[in-house]
């Protein structure tokens, strides 16, 4: 059995919802970044971790390539150009839109005080609402590839999820249907059942 380190309201979300979806039995261990159980399997003390028997992976991406590979579902197979194309959008929503995100976090609340620069979240609002614009024009329908649900969907919605919370415009009518239609999954709705009262 799997064992996933981290909360729900991060990203380990996406690796607890890829689980879901592919069916597999986990233990989740809700636990923060640095928490002394995460740093005792991976030193810079970010989560999500995954345990997989004897093998530590780290890093949300890699575990859900890792898995969807493992699993031969939610992703296409390795060397064929459908992975290609799936590799391209997923490292693009990696780089544009997560990375902005996660600037503006730092900016916002992670960094010390005394780092933090204030006027880089617009500039990150900005960016992400670009970003966003043209990824759109790359999307399928009614998933990111088209008819088959990868773990492209999973990284882009929790992406939507995150800058809605973090107060990022998202007006594109387009994408607000995508995003309720694939959080209407019942593996989604499984994963958020585990956000602790």
């Amino acid at each position: 059995m799997y064992k996933v380190y981290g909360r729900v309201k991060s990203r380990a979300s996406r690796v607890l919802w890829l689980l879901e979806e592919l069916g597999q039995p986990y233990e989740f261990v809700d636990v923060g970044p640095h928490d002394q159980q995460v740093t005792a399997l991976n030193g810079s003390g970010k989560i999500p971790v995954l345990v997989d028997g004897e093998h530590v992976i780290t890093d949300s991406s890699a575990i859900m390539t890792y898995l969807a590979d493992k699993h031969g579902d939610l992703t296409y197979p390795a060397g064929t150009p459908e992975r290609a194309k799936q590799d391209a959008l997923f490292h693009t929503i990696l780089d544009e839109i997560d990375g902005v995100l996660w600037v503006a976090a730092r900016h916002g609340f992670i960094l010390p005080e005394d780092k933090r620069v204030p006027a880089v979240i617009d500039c990150a609002k900005w960016e992400f609402e670009r970003n966003l614009a043209r990824l759109e024009s790359r999307l399928g329908d009614p998933f990111a590839m088209g008819d088959k649900m990868t773990i492209v969907d999973i990284l882009l919605v929790h992406c939507l999820n995150w800058a809605f919370g973090a107060g990022f415009p998202i007006t594109s009518d387009r994408i607000k249907a995508y995003g309720k239609a694939v959080r209407a999954r019942p593996a989604f709705q499984r994963m958020g059942a585990l956000t602790p009262a």
